[in-house]
């Protein structure tokens, strides 16, 4: 008993420290997005948060046979193995900062990102769905491997037997359980329907879009990933770089790709319509294409004919579509306005005017706020 006591109270230690850890990522939620501190640490379902000034409590057993206050020596004595004397510089009279590396799962991020943007639940589109097979245990047998054996309903079996033979004495209550009396769970597979999306990137990589502004990309792609992947099972992602041509890349090419070409934002939109109707029907998936640029386009007529792809071809097959406006020196930033013009009333196309790091919260809230 002893034992469980203790069991139980580092489970309620550590539950304690989760959320003081989950209060602080909240907390700091727009730093952590700002400077973009998760995007190099991500793992496949958890990432590394780096913590300043909260420590997890450790014990050391054994018993210590040098120390500070332990042993000869004058007040200011360097002990042995101190750093101090090779540092490369005075000593400073400030606290240094304790910098803790925690493991969050990327369903908790999406969980802190969802409250503090209170973005709602997604309720998905299209008449088809894949079916997964999980496996639950909602019954019981007689036979099994010991692993599984029911301890309660065995118990209850025995106490039954032993009432019903009369052998059971209340002044010394023995409980002992035969093979008869034995339970143990039983599963039974289940099919389980599961949404599926995709997310389709595409963005200008022409010689106006510099390193700043993909990492501006970057950063608040990987949090729109982070909450759709935690509205969906089945999430797939594709990605379309277009100067004045459009072409489907990988993910480490996507964000590296520097061309010094023009900008024809058409080719994008006609490859993003071409990917869906080879390998996206809407009927089946739950579509979500980003385009992001710096809101310079070749002309106005490729600025009208996409207008008219949005209209004709993407809107109808996607749950939204959404444009982010990078700032840059170089861009003129019109494209946005145009869309604004033309689809202040459709709900399925948002825009948003991403003008630095400092915009990208306010962004991923303005493009999953909607709840589509």
């Amino acid at each position: 008993m002893a034992n469980e006591g203790m069991v139980r109270r580092v489970e309620i230690d550590h539950n304690r420290f989760r959320q003081i850890v989950r209060g602080r990522i909240k907390k700091d939620l727009h730093r952590f997005i700002t400077q973009g501190e998760f995007l190099t640490r991500k793992g496949r379902d958890v990432v590394s948060v780096p913590l300043p000034q909260i420590r997890l409590p450790q014990f050391r057993f054994g018993r210590s046979e040098s120390g500070v206050g332990m042993g000869e020596g004058d007040p200011g004595t360097p002990l042995e193995g101190d750093a101090g004397s090779s540092g490369g510089g005075p000593g400073g009279d400030q606290a240094g900062e304790h910098v803790l590396e925690v493991e969050v799962s990327l369903d908790d991020l999406a969980k802190i990102l969802g409250e503090e943007l209170e973005l709602p639940r997604i309720e998905p589109r299209g008449t088809r769905r894949f079916s997964a097979v999980r496996d639950r245990y909602t019954g019981l047998r007689r036979a099994g491997p010991e692993s599984l054996r029911h301890f309660k309903r065995t118990f209850k079996e025995s106490l039954k037997r032993q009432m019903i033979q009369g052998t059971y004495d209340p002044a010394q209550p023995r409980i002992m359980p035969i093979r008869d009396d034995r339970r143990y769970r039983s599963w039974n597979m289940r099919l389980n329907p599961e949404s599926n999306a995709v997310i389709i990137y595409m963005m200008d990589v022409s010689g106006s879009m510099g390193s700043e502004q993909k990492e501006i990309v970057r950063i608040e792609a990987f949090w729109i990933d982070t909450w759709l992947r935690s509205q969906y099972r089945n999430l797939e992602v594709r990605y379309i770089v277009h100067d004045a041509v459009a072409k489907e890349v990988d993910q480490h090419t996507f964000y590296h790709l520097r061309e010094s070409g023009g900008t024809k934002i058409s080719s994008a939109y006609e490859l993003c319509t071409k990917v869906i109707e080879e390998r996206y029907p809407p009927s089946e998936w739950n579509i979500y294409p980003f385009h992001f640029s710096d809101g310079d386009n070749w002309s106005g007529k490729d600025t009208e004919k996409c207008v008219r792809l949005l209209e004709a071809e993407l809107l109808p097959r996607v749950n939204m579509f959404g444009y982010g406006q990078v700032k840059s020196a170089y861009g003129t930033g019109q494209f946005k306005g145009d869309l604004d013009e033309h689809f202040k009333a459709d709900e399925r196309l948002v825009t948003s005017d991403i003008q630095s790091r400092e915009s990208i919260l306010d962004s991923i809230r303005e493009f999953l706020g909607k709840g589509r």
